[in-house]
């Protein structure tokens, strides 16, 4: 068999739809049901990464050295994680992550924007830690551009590159298209992590696996912003079923599942009427709980702002946008 390496992003992604409040017990608790399956890496953070706790994406439960400790503390064979959004994230925020056992530091990027972590990845290089680079929003860009951005981050240090379906727009054969591309341009490991807004994550991920991805992300339950991630569970007996060793126990991953369902989460995310716009308009999920607060509020309909977010080209870190494509729709809806 083949073999993949999961990453399993459920206390950093999963932290988008809890407005991040994951505390202690329920971060510890996960961890150590995660290392006890045998997931290789597990991630953990505000769902923004290092350094995002703020009022404009909001306040995480607990900082992030409480976090980094608590989950370095609980896993004694898995990989622990982290990732950062340059311009929330700082080389500071960085050293501190290594400094806590952090084994792999992510920097995400938007899928065109890859000199942001040239000097991430420079430092992180400088520093010994295993660096990955992510490029998001990877519907915006085609299997040429991303294959040209994953060689310039290669070149920055990356020891792994690959794309996020931020806004769970791909089908299968656009993941394809574009894992085979970058696939002929860097000899370091792919990356893949999608999202769930048409229902496709999980054969997304198997697409990916078969394009030459050798990293694949999905979290418990598929606990993520909108209609969440890649479900872990799932996707790791599809994954053997297709021919990919991923060395993870069964029972105790569907144990783990179990523990997130009922610890971390209201309710598993599901692919809503609102997710499904997302994905089609191509907007990052976590704007999901803004944009129904702001619409709720200016009586506009919700589904109308994602499209406009999308038409605008809308990214992670743009928030302030949606406030301003509201009011657009509320002005032009008084004066009919």
């Amino acid at each position: 068999m083949s073999s993949v390496v999961i990453h399993d992003p459920t206390l950093r992604d999963g932290q988008h739809a809890v407005r991040h409040q994951l505390g202690v017990a329920a971060l510890r608790g996960y961890a150590e049901a995660a290392d006890a399956a045998g997931i290789p890496v597990v991630e953990v953070g505000h769902g923004n990464g290092l350094g995002a706790s703020s009022l404009q994406v909001g306040r995480a439960a607990v900082s992030d050295d409480v976090m980094l400790s608590t989950v370095r503390e609980a896993l004694r064979h898995s990989k622990m994680a982290v990732f950062m959004l340059p311009g929330w994230g700082t080389s500071d925020d960085l050293r501190k992550a290594v400094a806590h056992g952090a084994d792999v530091v992510r920097v995400g990027v938007h899928c065109t924007e890859t000199s942001l972590a040239e000097r991430h990845l420079e430092f992180l290089r400088e520093e010994g830690a295993e660096a990955h680079c992510v490029l998001m929003m990877s519907h915006m860009a085609t299997p040429a551009e991303l294959a040209e951005h994953a060689a310039r981050a290669v070149g920055y240090g990356a020891r792994a590159v690959g794309i996020m379906d931020s806004a769970g727009h791909l089908l299968p054969q656009d993941v394809t298209d574009r894992i085979g591309a970058m696939a002929e341009a860097v000899d370091v490991p792919l990356i893949f992590h999608g999202h769930n807004n048409l229902g496709m994550a999980v054969a997304n991920s198997v697409a990916a696996a078969g394009a030459g991805a050798a990293i694949i992300d999905g979290c418990a339950r598929g606990f993520g912003a909108g209609a969440g991630n890649t479900q872990l569970e799932v996707v790791v007996p599809v994954l053997e079923r297709s021919g990919y060793a991923t060395g993870i126990d069964l029972y105790a991953l569907l144990d783990a599942a179990e523990f997130a369902e009922r610890e971390l989460m209201p309710a598993p995310p599901v692919t809503g009427s609102l997710s499904i716009v997302s994905g089609l308009a191509g907007v990052f999920s976590g704007f999901k709980h803004q944009v129904l607060d702001q619409s709720a509020r200016a009586g506009v309909d919700p589904r109308d702002v994602f499209f406009e977010l999308g038409r605008r080209q809308a990214v992670a870190g743009q928030e302030d946008l949606i406030v301003d494509v509201v009011a657009e729709l509320s002005a032009r809806k008084a004066a009919i």
